[in-house]
C-alpha cells in the first residue's frame, strides 16, 4: 500500500489529525525561509506528544552535517530529508537515516540515487510546497519502488500516480487551507484516495 507523508506540520492539532486519518509520516520544515518553518523547540514539543510507530521527518535546506545531526537528535527525528545537492559520502556521514531529495528538471534527474530511497519533487527556485507537478510520463518504465513522489499532489489527482507503484507520496500545499495550516477534509480525502480506502 502506498505510504503517505503529510509535510509542513506546524501544530499539534494538524499532526494528530493526519495520524488519525492514516498518515504514515509527518514532515517538519527546518528551513527559515519557508512559510511552513517550525523551530526545533516547537517541533520537539509536538513530537513528544505523538503516538509511537509514526515516522517523523525533518526537512533541511543548505545545512551542515553538525546542524542536521544536532536537530535530528534534539527532536528525535526518524529521518533527515536533505533538500540540497549532496554526495553519497555526505549522506553516509549523517547520523541516522537520510532521504535525499531530487528536484527534477528533466527525465534523467529521476535516476539519481537509484540505489537509495529518495524523494523526487519538481524543480522550482523555492524549496518545497510550490504546488507544481512533475510530468508522470518520466516514470514510464522506471522502477519506482524506492521513490517517494512529491510536487503538486492533491486529493483529486493522487490516484493517477498509483499505477507507477511508488513507495510513497508526499503532500504539503495540496492539503492546506492556508500556508502552514491543514484542511482536514483535504487531508482525509488525500489519504483515502492514496491508499484506496
Amino acid at each position: 500500500m502506498l505510504k503517505v507523508k503529510i509535510c509542513g506540520i506546524t501544530n499539534y492539532d494538524d499532526a494528530i489529525f493526519a495520524i488519525e486519518a492514516g498518515a504514515d509520516a509527518l514532515g517538519f520544515v527546518f528551513y527559515k525561509k519557508s512559510p511552513r518553518y517550525i523551530t526545533p523547540s516547537d517541533a520537539k514539543k509536538i513530537i513528544k506528544r505523538l503516538p509511537p510507530f509514526i515516522t517523523i521527518v525533518g526537512l533541511f535546506v543548505n545545512e551542515g552535517i553538525d546542524t542536521i545531526n544536532t536537530i535530528s537528535r534534539y527532536c528525535n527525528l526518524s529521518i533527515s530529508q536533505i533538500h540540497f545537492d549532496v554526495d553519497e559520502e555526505s549522506l553516509d556521514a549523517l547520523a541516522g537515516r537520510t532521504l535525499p531529495v531530487i528536484r527534477a528538471k528533466e527525465p534523467k534527474d529521476i535516476l539519481q540515487y537509484s540505489n537509495r530511497y529518495r524523494l523526487i519533487d519538481v524543480y522550482c527556485d523555492s524549496f518545497g510546497g510550490s504546488g507544481k507537478r512533475l510530468n508522470l510520463d518520466w516514470f514510464d518504465g522506471v522502477d519506482c519502488s524506492k521513490i517517494i513522489l512529491a510536487g503538486g499532489l492533491t486529493p483529486d489527482n493522487v490516484e493517477e500516480v498509483k499505477k507507477y507503484n511508488f513507495y510513497g507520496v508526499d503532500v504539503s500545499s495540496g492539503v492546506e487551507k492556508i500556508r502552514g495550516r491543514k484542511d482536514y477534509e483535504k487531508v482525509s480525502r488525500f489519504i483515502k484516495n492514496a491508499k484506496g480506502l
